[in-house]
């Protein structure tokens, strides 16, 4: 059977025309005072000072401030200054992203609830949690993240926390950045906005067009859309709308380097016939009902559709000088296709209700969830051709999942200091499988009650005391919960119970957090085989335990100098069951890519239009596989990964209300160092590189 792809478009043609277009629509927009039109929208954390007080668990916000200083390459890149994440880089530039939380495995962000806006952004809640898409950084306003009890209002795979990005609001006027910087790196993006002459309507457009060489010799080439826009109708109602499409080709794969290419040339690319092609399109339907001054009703209707197409050259041995590809001779496949089609839709509504009961005052969240995901997983071979984008269809799985959820939550406010959280959650989901070459199928079925409890108590006008339980769930992934054969491998959802405590506030000069947290897994999923990375079939592993403390602090010195500092210890992070799994007792070993510190610190100055800061981070060492190997093997797998400490310095300067520069240093001293051995192989950090811009706002 001979498979014909999909057409691609050569993006680079584009990059043109989406400008031009981008252009011609905000020379058409009048020029209007944008009014205070604030979006519907499902908020994580909410606006102030007074939000994060209600929320029982650890809380960070990324500012707007923050992000204009800092520059980070991606959202990614960002997160790494939050308390308890830890990023596994891959190709440099978080396109693909990684993220674990509190000694979870980062592997594609699959333990964590990413939004968006409020929307996941993962292409399938039940088939398969992994962020093979990360929304652009140049077009983000804020990041919210939020740990403990309150994660459970917005889904599952909350157990270590959820991210929220939270878009820019258009603003009147144009804008227009430029960058450019090391490994021939160019961004140009464009922001525009305006609003209706009643005042009453709004809306604007963010373009972002990027290429690069990329750190590995792995360029890229990325192109990103969003269109978002809102209105009142009448006194109580207000709706918004937002539209994006984002595509990237990324020369990048899984195979890293071995330990003889990272010592000589750890800039070399170890698979230069490797494509990461995605396409994504996405829309959200925001809606809110003002019903009454004690009562709203607000609506999300989702859609988006991820194509992800990976071109890999087939391995043929590994050593420790290199990896060799099997030959395009016409005698063995040697060029594969590993290509993916996402579909995800939903509607979420939620019920808001303030009102006096038991005695005390009462808030009171209910919500209902329909969610429905589907896939198409073909791979394509070819034994001829190193560049293939058609072949030999070898696989042809399809997958669906259809979800139920129900929340209900009721905040009583006992007294002016004392708040108390009651949550419980109801996932219902179906999964299904079928291999489309034979017509064998099978499906898995799983309701989970999560219940949550918080507490909120400001003990001080200086001190807040929070606290809270909750039950994590994190469902199987389709392709591992049923076997190509169509049977069900029983494997059980992961599942913690989780505690956390903690102190916040601020006194004088200073703000501060403190967070002493547990999450104990009745069952952890794992890989079976020792090394497993690339097509490691998983098994339920059984008990793992974290513990762990996380702390912020920050000063404002004076004099334009500040000073702020993170660290999260997790001394605690290991297999507690007697499980044995592929012959191996991991009991007691240390989980995967768990560090047992972290650390940011940043001194920052200001003085007058000038905002400059240096910054460190630290990750102490961490194993990269189960059995907690110490020495590197032959083709660079396995070992341990040592601690290292980068340094980053970041400068912008306000020339007027209009015209901005900024730039940044990244790893300032050059420190050499190995981010991962996964999937397969050495993936160093990035080297010393800087980046140069500028914005200008008409």
């Amino acid at each position: 059977m001979h498979w014909q792809p999909r057409k691609r478009h050569d993006s680079r043609p584009l990059n043109k025309t989406k400008l031009a277009l981008a252009v011609a629509f905000v020379t058409s927009l009048p020029n209007l005072a944008l009014a205070e039109v604030e979006l519907p929208s499902i908020d994580v954390v909410g606006k102030g000072e007074q939000a994060i007080a209600k929320l029982p668990g650890a809380v960070t916000i990324i500012s707007k401030e923050e992000l204009a200083l800092r520059q980070p390459l991606s959202v990614q890149d960002a997160l790494k200054a939050v308390p308890g994440i830890v990023v596994r880089e891959e190709e440099g530039y978080g396109f693909i992203p990684n993220i674990g939380m509190r000694g979870l495995d980062p592997n594609r962000s699959q333990k964590l609830l990413v939004l968006e806006d409020g929307v996941p952004v993962a292409p399938g809640l039940f088939l398969a949690n992994e962020s093979y898409y990360s929304p652009r950084i140049e077009r983000m306003e804020s990041i919210e993240v939020l740990k403990g009890a309150a994660g459970l209002r917005y889904g599952p795979t909350t157990i270590g926390g959820v991210i929220n990005y939270k878009t820019k609001k258009p603003e009147d006027g144009v804008k227009v950045t430029a960058k450019a910087g090391s490994h021939g790196y160019w961004l140009l993006g464009l922001d525009a906005g305006g609003a209706a002459p009643s005042g009453e309507a709004i809306g604007g457009i963010s373009v972002v067009t990027s290429q690069g060489d990329g750190f590995r010799h792995n360029g890229f080439d990325m192109n990103d859309i969003v269109a978002k826009g809102g209105m009142a109708i009448g006194d109580k109602h207000w709706v918004s709308i937002k539209f994006s499409h984002y595509e990237n080709d990324i020369n990048t794969s899984y195979v890293g380097l071995r330990p003889n290419e990272y010592r000589n040339d750890s800039t070399k690319n170890p698979a230069p016939d490797d494509y990461f092609l995605t396409k994504r399109n996405a829309f959200d339907i925001n809606h809110e009902l003002d019903i009454s001054d004690d009562i709203k009703l607000r609506t999300l209707i989702y859609w988006s559709q991820l194509d992800r197409d990976f071109w890999r050259r087939d391995i043929a041995s590994r050593s420790a000088d290199g990896t060799t590809f099997r030959p395009c001779n016409n005698t063995v496949n040697c060029m594969t296709g590993r290509n993916r089609s996402f579909e995800m839709s939903g509607i979420d509504s939620r019920l808001f209700v303030n009102f006096n009961g038991f005695g005390i005052k009462n808030e009171a969240e209910i919500g209902i969830r329909l969610h429905n995901d589907s896939l198409s997983n073909q791979t394509i071979s070819s034994r001829t051709d190193p560049n293939a984008r058609s072949g030999t269809l070898t696989g042809d799985d399809t997958q669906e999942a259809q979800g139920i959820a129900f929340y209900g939550q009721n905040r009583f406010l006992l007294s002016d200091t004392l708040a108390t959280t009651l949550g419980l959650r109801i996932e219902s989901y179906d999964q299904k499988r079928k291999n489309e070459l034979n017509g064998v199928s099978g499906n898995s079925k799983n309701t989970e009650v999560m219940p949550g409890l918080g507490l909120t108590w400001q003990i001080a006008p200086h001190a807040q005391l929070f606290a809270g339980a909750y039950k994590g769930f994190s469902p199987a992934m389709v392709a591992t919960a049923i076997s190509a054969g169509g049977v069900d491998q029983e494997l059980d959802a992961e599942r913690s119970t989780n505690f956390e405590v903690g102190v916040r506030g601020a006194l004088a000069r200073w703000t501060y957090e403190a967070t002493a947290f547990q999450m104990d897994f009745a069952n952890q999923i794992v890989p079976q085989s020792q090394s497993g990375g690339i097509g490691a079939t998983v098994t339920n592993a059984g008990e793992t335990l974290h513990r762990g403390l996380e702390g912020a602090l920050a000063f404002a010195i004076g004099g334009g100098w500040s000073v702020a500092a993170n660290a999260t210890y997790l001394p605690t992070a290991r297999y507690n069951s007697t499980k044995i799994v592929a012959g191996a007792d991991r009991n007691g070993n240390r989980l995967p890519y768990a560090p047992e510190l972290t650390a940011n610190l940043a001194v920052n100055y200001q003085a007058g239009a000038l905002k400059t800061g240096l910054s460190a981070y630290h990750v102490s060492r961490q194993y990269v596989d189960p059995e907690n190997t110490k020495a590197e093997n032959a083709d660079g797998r396995r070992g341990e990964i040592p601690a290292y400490t980068s340094f980053n310095l970041n400068a912008q300067y306000s020339l007027s209300k209009q015209l901005n520069v900024f730039g940044t240093v990244r790893n300032l001293f050059n420190r050499k160092y190995i981010a991962s051995r996964n999937p397969d192989g050495i993936f160093p950090g990035a080297e010393r590189n800087f980046e140069v811009g500028v914005s200008y706002k008409f």
